[in-house]
């Protein structure tokens, strides 16, 4: 299973999870800057928590990943609280 791991400016965890995910047997992830307009070939997207970049300016890129991706069939996953915004 490949995964995609959302970079934004100022993430944190997303090492974390790169390393956890990347340490599993099957499973492969990647870095995605926020502005790339695709996820294809990913099977699941990873946002990690980014509290020094400020949830509320990354709504609109946080639900874009996740729909596209979701409409696919694809799943996904949220760090820490700013969750709430999906």
């Amino acid at each position: 299973m490949k995964f995609a791991v959302i970079q934004f400016p100022g993430s944190n965890c997303d090492q974390d999870c790169i390393a956890a995910l990347n340490g599993m047997a099957g499973l492969r992830a990647e870095y995605v800057w926020h502005k790339e307009t695709s996820v294809d070939g990913f099977d699941a997207i990873v946002l990690p928590g980014g509290f020094s970049y400020g949830d509320y300016l990354r709504c609109g890129a946080i639900a874009r990943f996740f729909s596209d991706h979701a409409k696919r069939g694809g799943f996904g996953a949220k760090w820490e609280i700013g969750y709430r915004y999906l």
